[in-house]
């Protein structure tokens, strides 16, 4: 059962300023010493980097598409045990969820799993009394969904304020909070949206202050905290990697008598700014499997870690900076050797493209056949997906839940064993499965089939 404080931060669309105002919040509590956890609706990767620095904790996802409705609630218990406060800053429009699957998976889906109220940030910018329909549509749509406050984002003047407040008095949703313009918390945006973190470390802790100081400034902060507080209990067991993964805890190979070589194989996980996306569960199943999760850097590290038996390169921008890993040859070549020597290798899009033999042009690892380059089309959105060839990390006919979100293409898009077929937008077969590399576009969470997981390790220890 868990009972910790927590909020839904919603917007009625995206560009409203839920990041803003999400990250401003985890800020401002953890600057008042409170233990704040900070977490995600949806598949995205990115806006967890800024909720990690505003609040020091991991930020996690919460997505019902790719994890199942049922993994919600314990999820968010395991992130959020021991906190003060939990913030969920939601995705796209509060009603908005996976394409002809109704609410699933959108913010107001995870809202109601979580039994918690929402906060909706209003773009006020290009309005005045009309704010009081939109709430009120937004606050009525869903009798489940408790909207119980509103935050005014961009509002221009003192005067703008007062039509506002004056329009929404008889909605009755108090208003929370109210911004003004501030280019300062602003951050920047490339094709795939926000710069992650680990690309502008300097400037993103400015910001993160920022949008603490104008959210301090702009919020009611003692009534937000109120309102988190109102939220009901939670029931059920918080999601622990051990027991997903099937390890009793006597039985754990890190407090086992035998040897740490024998029983702990070396998990090398790609990082730095070109590697930067990674569901926090993932490194968590993969310790609680056996390994010992060691993080190494492909623009600097010019040897894989010692003693690596198996590596995972999830998402980033490898396009960003094909130069500088084409020129880190060393490394290159180290994964190579690794790969056709048969380790347990699972990659995912950035990884994919790492893997291939050039990226725009420049050489990468050379262990898939295939290149792979920008293209201006964006590939975007969730995908049902069923494992087509046995491979080191699922077999044959396992089906999961999967999200792409890309603008690159590789050529050829499937080896002659492919990882995956995937169902929608159109059927299709896509990714590579050779020697023990599992490389594809799809993301995919593995809290959703831990069964992976544990067959990864265990391909570690025998290969």
């Amino acid at each position: 059962m868990s009972s910790v404080p927590r909020l839904v931060i919603a917007a009625p669309s995206s560009g409203s300023g839920k990041t803003t105002v999400a990250t401003g919040l985890m800020a401002a509590f953890a600057a008042r010493g409170l233990a704040v956890s900070p977490h995600k609706v949806g598949p995205d990767y990115i806006d967890p980097g800024y909720h990690a620095l505003a609040t020091g904790r991991v930020g996690r996802n919460l997505d019902a598409y790719l994890c199942g409705a049922e993994l919600i609630g314990p999820l968010f218990a395991h992130g959020a045990r021991g906190c003060d406060l939990a913030v969920v800053e939601g995705v796209m429009g509060l009603y908005d969820g996976a394409a002809g699957e109704g609410e699933l998976a959108s913010t107001a889906h995870v809202a109601k799993l979580l039994r918690a109220p929402v906060v909706l940030v209003v773009d006020a910018s290009s309005q005045s009394r009309s704010v009081a329909a939109l709430v009120h549509g937004f606050a009525s749509w869903d009798p489940e969904v408790r909207v119980a406050g509103v935050i005014l984002n961009k509002v221009g003047s003192e005067r703008h304020e007062a039509m506002l407040r004056e329009a929404l008095e008889a909605s009755g949703v108090p208003v929370l909070g109210v911004l003004r313009r501030a280019p300062q918390v602003d951050t920047p945006s490339r094709h795939l949206g926000l710069v992650p973190v680990a690309e502008r470390r300097s400037d993103a802790v400015e910001a993160v202050a920022a949008m603490a100081e104008q959210v301090r400034a702009g919020c009611d902060l003692d009534a937000l905290m109120a309102l988190a507080r109102s939220a009901g209990a939670l029931p059920g067991a918080a999601w622990d990697a051990a027991e997903a993964v099937a390890l009793p805890t006597h039985d754990h190979p890190a407090r086992s008598a035998r040897s740490a070589q024998e029983r702990t194989p070396v998990v090398a996980v790609a990082g730095g700014e070109a590697f930067t996306f990674s569901y926090a569960e993932h490194a968590e199943l993969l310790t609680a499997a056996g390994a010992e999760v060691v993080t190494f850097d492909p623009l600097r590290d010019q040897q894989l870690p010692e003693g690596t038996r198996g590596l995972v390169i999830g998402g980033g921008f490898p396009e960003m900076y094909a130069p500088e890993l084409s020129a880190n040859e060393p490394l290159r070549k180290a994964v190579a050797e690794l790969a056709f020597g048969g380790a347990p290798v699972a990659a995912e899009c950035a990884g994919l493209l790492y893997l291939a033999r050039e990226l725009d042009g420049q050489p990468m690892c050379g262990v898939i056949d295939a290149k792979a380059r920008m293209h201006e089309r964006l590939t975007l959105g969730y995908r049902d997906a069923v494992a087509v060839s046995d491979s080191v990390l699922a077999v044959a006919g396992t089906r999961m839940r999967g999200h792409e979100f890309h603008r690159t293409v590789v050529e050829p898009g499937a080896g002659a064993s492919p990882a995956w077929g995937v169902r929608a937008p159109e059927r299709r077969v896509e990714g590579f499965v050779q020697h023990g590399v599992h490389a594809s576009y799809l993301h995919t969470h593995w809290a959703s089939e831990p069964g992976v997981t544990r067959r990864f390790v265990e391909r570690c220890l025998t290969s």
